[in-house]
C-alpha cells in the first residue's frame, strides 16, 4: 500500500494532549510539501510520513527538488498535523509516523514539538535525515525521535561535494552523536552510477560503519530517473539525465562489503 494524498483533512478540532505533551502556546507552525497515509519504506511498519519543505542540499539526484525551497508549502502548527495523523492511528500503529523532507531539521522546533507530542500518544517516531544541519541546532530533535533514518551520501568529504555541494562533517558528527546517546539508526545510502558505485569507496563506507553499535540496518537504494519530469517542470539542470539505473548484478556487487562485515543480511 502507497497511497498519496492531495489533501490535508478537517483540522478544525484541537489535539487533546496527554500529560508532559507541550502546550499549545508553545505550538510551532512548519511548512509540508507532501503527506503520504501508507507508507512502507520510511521505518518499520506502515507510516504517516510528511515530508517537509527546505533543504540546504543540491544532491544531483534529488527526487523532490520542488522541496528545497524554505518557508513555503502548506502550513500547520505540529498539534494540527498530529491531529491529522491521529485519524489514521488505527492503520499505523504497528508502524509509525516518520518526518521526512526536503531536509526536516531545517524545521528542528517543529520536528521536536511534533515528535515529543506523538510519542505521549503511544506512535513510533522516525527522523529521515540527511545529517546536513549542525548538532548545535538538530540535538534536540534528534533525541525526541524513536529512530533515525540517516542517509550517507559518500564517505569521501569531495566526492560528498561534488553530489550534494556539501561536505559530509555534519552527517558523520551526527552519526558520532547517535551512537554516544544510544539511538537506534538506519542508513541509507544511493547507489549512483558514476559516482557511488566504486568498490573502493564502498569498502571504505562498510568498515567505516560496521563498528557503530547503534546501526540497526543498512539500506543501499539505487539511483532512479523518477524524478525527471520535476526537474524539467521547474526549468532545473539535471546532470544524471544519461545516468543508467543500476543494475541488479551491480547493486549485488555493491552490496558485498557490507553483508561481508555483517551489515545486511542481504540486498
Amino acid at each position: 500500500m502507497n497511497i498519496k494524498r492531495s489533501h490535508y483533512g478537517p483540522l478544525g478540532a484541537s489535539v487533546s494532549l496527554h500529560p508532559g505533551a507541550r502546550p499549545a502556546a508553545q505550538d510551532p507552525r512548519g511548512y509540508i510539501h507532501s503527506i503520504e497515509t501508507g507508507g512502507t519504506v520510511d521505518g518499520p511498519g506502515i507510516r504517516y510520513v510528511a515530508f517537509l519543505q527546505g533543504c540546504p542540499l543540491r544532491c544531483l539526484y534529488c527526487h523532490n527538488p520542488d522541496s528545497w525551497q524554505m518557508r513555503t508549502g502548506k502550513t500547520m502548527t505540529s498539534s494540527q498535523l498530529l491531529e491529522d495523523v491521529l485519524r489514521y492511528k488505527p492503520f499505523i500503529k504497528s508502524g509509525g509516523v516518520t518526518l521526512s523532507g526536503g531536509e526536516p531539521l531545517t524545521q528542528p522546533e517543529f520536528v521536536e514539538h511534533f515528535f515529543t507530542n506523538a510519542r505521549e500518544h503511544g506512535l513510533h517516531t522516525a527522523l529521515d535525515t540527511s545529517g546536513a544541519i549542525p548538532l548545535n541546532k538538530s540535538r534536540s530533535a534528534l533525541d525526541a525521535a524513536d529512530l533515525i533514518l540517516l542517509d550517507i551520501k559518500a564517505l569521501d568529504p569531495q566526492l560528498c561535494r561534488d553530489l550534494t555541494g556539501m561536505d559530509n562533517q555534519h552527517a558523520l558528527e551526527m552519526l558520532e552523536y547517535l551512537e554516544a546517546s544510544g539511538k537506534p539508526v538506519w542508513i541509507r545510502h544511493v547507489v549512483v552510477p558514476g559516482y557511488t558505485d566504486d568498490m573502493e569507496q564502498l569498502e571504505a563506507l562498510a568498515y567505516y560503519l560496521k563498528d557503530f553499535s547503534v546501526i540497526q540496518r543498512v539500506e543501499l537504494l539505487p539511483f532512479h530517473q523518477m524524478a525527471t519530469y520535476k526537474w524539467k517542470a521547474l526549468g532545473l539542470k539535471y546532470a544524471l539525465k544519461d545516468t543508467p539505473v543500476p543494475s541488479k548484478e551491480l547493486m549485488e556487487r555493491a552490496a558485498e562489503p557490507f553483508i561481508r562485515l555483517g551489515l545486511m543480511d542481504s540486498l
